[in-house]
């Protein structure tokens, strides 16, 4: 799959994720695909479907320019807000490597010294190769994705991304370099609520790499997921896609919802937003958010 390359013509965004004032996409699209992903409305701009969600990749050339452009005319007063890297893309999947936006990027932030907050969501060990620049902004901190310790489950809903096993070594070698990190176990997979102990092993496995934070989300199963998780669980077994229908329910959320608290106590773990974010209530967290602020 070839890359497409276009000019941009605005990069800064104001973001409409709880927590994070700005967001930066360098790229359009994500080659990663994975199955569950809610950004797969990302490419209507361009015409793409939901089913061709990870089949195409728009590359901002000019993202760095831009970066430099905006940052200079922004205000002071502007710049403690905190930035995300990125929202509906990830900013180290593999083209990456040879477009090197997100390294661009962060050098600008370097170069304002940008006092607010700057923060990387991403799948991808590619992040390790911008320690340098991460340790030497005012304030950065790095989510790694995780949802299961099981390579074979990362690799059926997560195809092209990075294993999960390699993530974890990922969030160890950032903690250990001394950039502060945190794990987004989003989605929450159904199958937690009948399997308690895979939960549990990942809490583990997270505290061993020096993780003390999470980030949580229920699976989001609105209608245009379900077209592409769907064709995934076509042809696994009764009580797999079973559990991937009770996710829809209240009941079920409740039922993970204790669980999750009781292995966060157990392994000493602060849940971020004291909740598991249910994407049908984040009107009503970024409410809560800004009359807590």
């Amino acid at each position: 799959m070839d890359p497409v390359e276009i000019e941009a013509k605005t990069l800064i965004q104001k973001s409409k994720t709880p927590s994070n004032d700005y967001v930066i996409n360098p790229y359009t699209g994500c080659v990663l695909g994975c199955a569950y992903c809610f950004a797969s409305f990302a490419g209507r701009q361009f015409g793409r479907s939901v089913k061709e969600w990870g089949d195409y990749l728009y590359v901002k050339k000019n993202a760095v320019e831009l970066a430099r452009a905006e940052l200079t005319k922004m205000p002071e007063r502007k710049r403690r807000g905190t930035i995300l890297l990125s929202s509906v893309t990830d900013p180290y999947q593999g083209h990456e490597a040879k477009y090197r936006l997100t390294r661009g990027i962060l050098r600008e932030l370097q170069r304002v010294e940008y006092p607010g907050l700057v923060r990387i969501l991403t799948k991808s060990p590619v992040v390790t190769r911008d320690i340098d620049l991460l340790t030497s902004l005012p304030r950065a901190e790095v989510g790694m994705t995780v949802t299961t310790t099981d390579d074979k489950v990362s690799r059926w809903l997560e195809v092209r991304a990075p294993l999960a096993s390699r993530r974890l070594r990922t969030l160890a070698e950032l903690t250990e370099a001394g950039i502060p990190t945190y794990a987004f176990v989003g989605p929450l997979l159904p199958h937690f609520a009948t399997r308690p102990e895979l939960l549990d092993d990942l809490f583990g496995r997270l505290v061993d790499t020096g993780v003390r934070e999470v980030f949580m989300e229920h699976i989001n199963l609105k209608r245009y997921i379900r077209e592409r998780m769907d064709q995934v669980l076509a042809d696994e077994p009764e009580d797999v896609r079973e559990a991937y229908l009770q996710a829809r329910t209240k009941e079920h959320r409740e039922q993970l919802d204790a669980i999750v608290a009781e292995l966060l106590d157990k392994h000493g773990l602060r849940l971020r937003f004291e909740e598991v974010v249910h994407h049908d209530d984040n009107d009503a967290l970024r409410q809560r958010l800004m009359s807590s602020g």
